[in-house]
């Protein structure tokens, strides 16, 4: 927030999404930058920091523009909360990418002076990834107390807040081997392929940028992370739990891909995968849970897993078990 008549520069943050190679779709918000530095260490800056990530001021109802590799414009708009979502069909994407699957582009304001701001910079990147026709498979993965340790399930749960609050994503703890076993998966049973990696979280997008941190730090594989706004925690009457309407989103999007689902034992992980199975039987091709230090919520999680019998589903303690099962069912 601008003080004392001093202006805040703006920003537009794009997040990491993902498409096909004949629709686009791209999200992100156009914000004041607030200049948070993720390296800052010590309680009162990284409490400003955590401050700063929530109290946001958006450039709302605003268009943007969005420049592709081969110079092709389209507009878009912010909503009323500063986000954009650019959803279109659009043809000839998959030459514009990378190696990786990546597609990069470049966004903008549409306008150079918005009310009172000026803009001091007006180009920012955006990518989109476009998941390899020869994928043997995609993985979808949670993030909380499946790769980063997070407090979730533990009965004190100020822990969740603590460690976001007052710990820099730098210093956050991976589990044991998981970026290992990531890039495993993302390479295949050959060892070469690009298979697609996508990061779901219950966290709010505030947190985006500190997430992307904390899984390049840990080399983790690159993929889309896919989070949810603020106003979705007051909403009660949703359809759907988030993560279950975003995986979906993602079968549906690829209906020739076969996916791995990882997730923990400590939530709604195993019902919400389970449901999925049996609602896309073909698509789901493996279940892999992380255990929790739970006795109560693991009988129940071991009562469903038994009962489950649609596929290969493993709960583990250690990422080396989800590594032998994984290479014996020749995922790598």
């Amino acid at each position: 927030m601008a003080l004392f008549g001093k202006k805040d520069k703006l920003q537009i943050i794009s997040f990491q999404t993902y498409g096909t190679e004949s629709h686009l779709y791209l999200r992100g918000r156009a914000l004041e930058d607030e200049e948070i530095d993720l390296s800052e260490k010590g309680f009162f800056n990284l409490l400003r920091n955590t401050w700063k990530r929530f109290e946001t001021d958006e450039i709302k109802n605003t268009e943007i523009k969005i420049i592709l590799p081969d110079d092709r414009t389209i507009i878009g708009k912010t909503d009323k909360d500063g986000y954009y979502l650019i959803d279109e069909s659009i043809g000839e994407l998959a030459g514009l990418a990378n190696s990786e699957g990546w597609l990069n582009c470049e966004i903008s304001y549409a306008d150079t002076v918005l009310k009172h701001e000026i803009l001091l910079q007006n180009r920012f990147p955006g990518e989109m990834l476009i998941p390899n026709a020869e994928a043997d498979f995609g993985v979808i993965s949670d993030i909380d107390d499946t790769i980063l340790h997070t407090g979730v399930v533990s009965s004190l749960k100020w822990r969740v807040v603590i460690n976001t609050a007052f710990k820099r994503a730098v210093s956050r703890n991976p589990l044991e081997g998981a970026a290992d076993l990531y890039h495993l998966l993302h390479r295949g049973p050959s060892g070469k392929n690009t298979n697609p990696i996508f990061y779901v979280s219950h966290s709010p997008w505030n947190l985006y940028r500190y997430l992307e941190l904390f899984l390049q730090t840990n080399n983790f594989p690159k993929g889309p992370i896919l989070l949810r706004s603020m106003s979705s925690f007051r909403n009660r009457k949703s359809e759907k739990p988030h993560k279950q309407h975003e995986i979906l989103n993602i079968l549906r999007t690829y209906p020739n891909l076969s996916f791995i689902l990882f997730g923990d034992s400590g939530e709604k992980d195993v019902d919400i995968y389970i449901d999925i199975a049996k609602q896309n039987p073909n698509q789901v091709k493996a279940i892999y849970l992380r255990s929790v230090n739970d006795e109560k919520r693991m009988d129940r999680i071991k009562a469903l897993v038994n009962d489950y019998g649609l596929g290969p589903i493993l709960v583990a303690d250690t990422s080396e078990e989800v590594i032998a099962h994984a290479r014996s069912n020749g995922f790598i």
